[in-house]
């Protein structure tokens, strides 16, 4: 009987982290689906490499203000809230930007979805980690990540399907509308859904202890997360909130350059995680694979291919991280992003220009370049993709999650900026530059995980200390 109601309580607890996980969904459908679009709304608008890149990238500026933000509002109002506004967001966005009339709106209304991202993109990890018992917090955590590929996936393959049905995606659809737009509408769908899962999800414990709520937190600690010991629970998410004043971004202050030495692996993760040029695979895709021979309609399809095994890894990562631990995952995924980004840096020295000034690659290296970039993405959605989102949910103590949370996440934003709007410049470079810059960043990110990143597997929330320290053997 125990047992039953065990698999009744993980079964809850589990569709509560998937729901809120929703945000993650739309975090990864929002910031791809540009892939398919780009190059059509390139053309309709007339854009040159520089504002191309930055009609890309131009919804990381919103993320980074929704992420900075997202925390002080959580702190005040509720995850909940949080995240409906969030909804509120992607909603308005897609309709925005599938109606826009020229760049101009078209960047305004990527940045207001941009602001949702932002703020999902900090209020879930953060829900998913609160609600979590600490044995599966890293398997519930993932799911995160998981939601963001998945929402990848949807965006690429909607991308596809409309592309397919209009005969590319500036071919006219419904009400002579052409398919990147419908591309950008198609987010409605799953914005609404979002919304109406946020409402039915309970108010994490920790912010009802906060507030004074212990009868409401009891509840949700009894019905959701299967706590055996609620009232000890209770008394230390007491304790931990009551160790220091109110929480503010003072509290992130410093003597390492300003900040807590834990708030600086927070930003360095974010920062590395960009900075190995993952989106430039999901942003820039199709136009990578016209490279290597494809038409369109076959470049869709094989970013398509690219993000389902994108999926298969990431759960992959689910089963293994709470076994494993984050800190080995993250060295191998360094290795691997180290090699493979340098393999498509070598690839890519052998490309020739073609009548338009793009880069074009024969056989073999069109074949390696192919193979190298899906085993990035498999390095990739294995280990820094899933792993640096559970670290930021559960590394930093009670006091300063929220504030360190939103400090990192905002980082990572800043730093998808940086790489989505340079690409199309470095590109003009040279495409061995550009990957050539990627892979010297994942062997950096190989050295600061060696050096600075602590293991959290298996530590409650309520015990993480001020400063982890890093343990060099074992787990």
């Amino acid at each position: 009987m125990a047992s039953d109601g065990h698999s009744r309580i993980n079964a809850r607890v589990v569709g509560i982290a998937i729901a809120a996980a929703l945000g993650g969904f739309l975090f990864g459908f929002d910031t791809a689906v540009i892939n398919g679009a780009v190059d059509a709304l390139a053309g309709e608008f007339a854009l040159d490499a520089a504002i191309k890149g930055f009609a890309v990238s131009s919804a990381l500026l919103g993320c980074v203000a929704g992420a900075w933000f997202a925390g002080q509002i959580a702190n005040r109002f509720g995850r909940i809230p949080v995240m409906l506004v969030a909804a509120v967001l992607f909603l308005a966005s897609s309709i925005g930007s599938g109606l826009a009339f020229g760049v101009v709106d078209l960047i305004v209304w990527r940045v207001i979805g941009g602001l949702g991202v932002g703020a999902a993109s900090v209020i879930a990890p953060a829900y998913i980690a609160e609600v979590s018992p600490a044995h599966v917090r890293g398997r519930l955590g993932s799911l995160q990540q998981l939601a963001i590929v998945l929402g990848i996936f949807a965006a690429l393959l909607s991308n596809a399907a409309l592309a397919a049905g209009a005969s590319g995606a500036a071919g006219q659809l419904w009400f002579g509308l052409p398919a990147w737009r419908w591309m950008f509408m198609a987010e409605a769908i799953p914005a609404v859904i979002y919304g109406i899962m946020a409402i039915r999800l309970p108010e994490s414990p920790r912010f009802l202890v906060a507030r004074g709520d212990v009868d409401k937190a009891s509840q949700v600690l009894l019905d959701f997360t299967g706590e055996p010991d609620v009232n000890l629970r209770i008394q230390q998410i007491r304790t931990s909130l009551e160790r220091e004043d109110r929480e503010s971004l003072r509290d992130l202050l410093g003597s390492r350059l300003g900040l807590k030495p834990i708030v600086w692996v927070g930003i360095l993760l974010s920062v590395f995680q960009q900075f190995v040029g993952i989106n430039v695979i999901f942003y820039y895709s199709t136009t990578l694979w016209r490279s290597v021979g494809f038409d369109e309609s076959d470049a869709l399809l094989t970013s398509v291919i690219t993000s389902v095994t994108n999926i298969l890894v990431t759960i992959v990562a689910i089963l293994i991280i709470d076994k494993v631990g984050r800190r080995l995952m993250l060295l191998v995924g360094s290795a691997v992003m180290a090699v493979s980004l340098g393999t498509m840096a070598l690839a890519f020295s052998f490309a020739t220009l073609n009548g338009d000034g793009e880069a074009v690659l024969d056989a073999p290296w069109s074949t390696i370049a192919l193979v190298a970039a899906n085993l990035f993405v498999v390095g990739f959605g294995a280990t820094w993709g899933p792993v640096v989102w559970v670290l930021l949910g559960e590394m930093f103590p009670n006091r300063i999650r929220a504030g360190a949370l939103a400090v990192a996440a905002a980082a990572q934003w800043l730093a998808n900026f940086v790489i989505s709007t340079t690409f199309p410049i470095f590109a003009e470079i040279g495409l061995t530059f550009a990957y050539g810059f990627y892979a010297a960043f994942a062997v950096l990110s190989f050295v600061f995980v060696l050096w600075r990143v602590p293991e959290t597997k298996g530590v409650e929330l309520e015990d993480m200390p001020e400063e982890l320290e890093v343990r060099k053997r074992g787990s």
